[in-house]
């Protein structure tokens, strides 16, 4: 592949991530690239972030990209030649020479990582992660089309727990507290676990090419990634995101609010006042606009089925409640529960959400979703929550296990509110197929597939 297939490989790739690099901007990149040249791979790579990445959001998406396309170093560590790979000295140095998979290799290795933790070299644990691949995450043998390594295999022998443990317990130590300890020990394993995920990904990119391997393992960036698959610290740079989202769309309201302040034309003043210009209508009177702030009622699916996009649909809520004059929440598995006291005023975010996580308990008997049940109870316990001017918001997958669906008390439902939405967080091709009863509760509340942070941004700048 040649410098310049890479080149157009790679902002490819960028794209069918979901980063939007412009034509401009790739052109914007050769040139700067063609002002620093390619020896360094470090300025190569902040050249291309520089005129590619448009968000801080973005940024984890296009390294791990950049790892594929311009790797650090090739097969077991020799570094990269040429300006293809980009690879400066500094940044591709050989692995460690391979030793023997044995009980003692593995503990003096395990010691080498814990030393670089505690120490936190990221320089050193990269080198480390690259090392473990090459000694346990090789699977000889395999048969067409699978994949010669893997990190998995690696690191279930390196025990990334057993790791973490002494990890916490060194840290404690030297003087850290206990709470301190664990996220610190937490967060700079789950850092050499990517390492050793990106160095497997680019030993299987040198086999099958990193179109393909940009294609299968490569996430998109966080405002392109499905609520339901995301991992742990996938919710956490979504939680980094929400609350930036969620000050631009109150803005966005508020705005489109003050455009509308101007209510009907008030004829007779106009008439009026158009006697002192001989009957010419000079300047028009309109009547005031009488200001209308919903009350918003949230019913939200906590199964585990949907579970990341019920705790960030209701994050969200969380931010933008002074949007509305009076916000209740309310969850569900199978029994209805409010949570409507854990979004007081001046309440703290982790604290909410704390408090939504203990009683989703409260939403469960059976342990099985049942809407048709949920929304008989809404109905028999919390019908005063529903009044002309309430916006009834429900945030669900309508898979119901094959229960009664109640569909009388959502149409009740329906008819005692302002407005209704339906947020769906699966895929519109899913709807209707087993248990799903989407398109049954879609006729008397409309819904709007909602599977991304974009979508939901989408929808919630149209609530006004």
């Amino acid at each position: 592949m040649s410098l310049l297939d890479r080149h157009i490989a790679f902002l490819e790739a960028l794209r069918g991530a979901g980063l939007p690099v412009s034509l401009s901007e790739d052109l914007d990149a050769v040139t700067a690239l063609g002002a620093v040249g390619w020896s360094s791979r470090t300025m190569v790579r902040d050249v291309y972030a520089a005129t590619v990445v448009k968000r801080q959001s973005q940024r984890p998406t296009f390294d791990a990209l950049f790892e594929l396309y311009f790797p650090r170093m090739v097969g077991d560590g020799s570094a990269s030649t040429g300006s293809a790979n980009a690879a400066d000295d500094s940044d591709a140095e050989p692995v460690a020479a391979q030793t023997r998979d044995n009980a003692e290799a593995l503990a003096a290795l395990q010691e080498e990582i814990l030393a670089a933790l505690e120490a936190d070299d990221v320089d050193r644990l990269r080198e480390l992660a690259a090392e473990a691949v090459g000694r346990f995450g090789a699977m000889p043998g395999r048969g067409p089309g699978l994949s010669s390594w893997s990190s998995y295999t690696a690191l279930r022998r390196l025990s990334t727990d057993e790791l973490t443990a002494k990890l916490i317990q060194g840290l404690r130590a030297n003087g850290w507290s206990d709470e301190e300890a664990e996220r610190v020990a937490g967060r700079r394993t789950g850092s050499y676990v990517e390492m050793v995920e990106a160095d497997a990904r680019r030993r299987i990119a040198e086999e099958k090419g990193p179109d393909q391997i940009a294609q299968v393992t490569v996430r998109p960036t966080i405002d392109r990634l499905d609520f339901l698959h995301m991992r742990r610290a996938d919710l956490e740079d979504l939680r980094r995101e929400l609350y930036p989202l969620a000050r631009r769309l109150a803005t966005r309201l508020a705005h489109e609010q003050r455009s509308k302040r101007r209510g009907p034309l008030d004829f007779r003043r106009t008439v009026r006042a158009s006697m002192a210009s001989g009957g010419v209508p000079i300047e028009t009177y309109h009547r005031p606009r009488r200001p209308h702030r919903s009350e918003l009622v949230v019913l939200c699916d906590v199964s585990g089925s949907v579970a990341n996009f019920a705790t960030f649909t209701l994050m969200l809520v969380f931010a933008l409640r002074d949007v509305f004059t009076k916000v209740r929440a309310f969850t569900f598995v199978d029994d209805i529960a409010e949570v409507t006291d854990e979004f007081r005023p001046g309440a703290d975010l982790v604290d909410v959400m704390t408090g939504l996580v203990a009683s989703s308990a409260q939403a469960a008997r059976m342990g099985r979703t049942n809407y048709g049940r949920a929304f008989t109870r809404f109905v028999e316990r919390h019908s005063d929550a529903l009044t002309p001017k309430t916006s009834l918001l429900i945030l669900g997958d309508a898979r119901s296990n094959y229960a009664d669906l109640s569909l009388p008390a959502l149409r009740e439902m329906a008819d005692r509110t302002r407005h209704q939405w339906w947020l769906n967080p699966e895929v519109r091709r899913q709807w209707d197929t087993g248990d799903s009863a989407a398109s049954r509760y879609a006729a008397l509340v409309p819904m709007v597939e909602c599977r991304n942070l974009t979508q939901l941004t989408e929808f919630v700048k149209d609530l006004a």
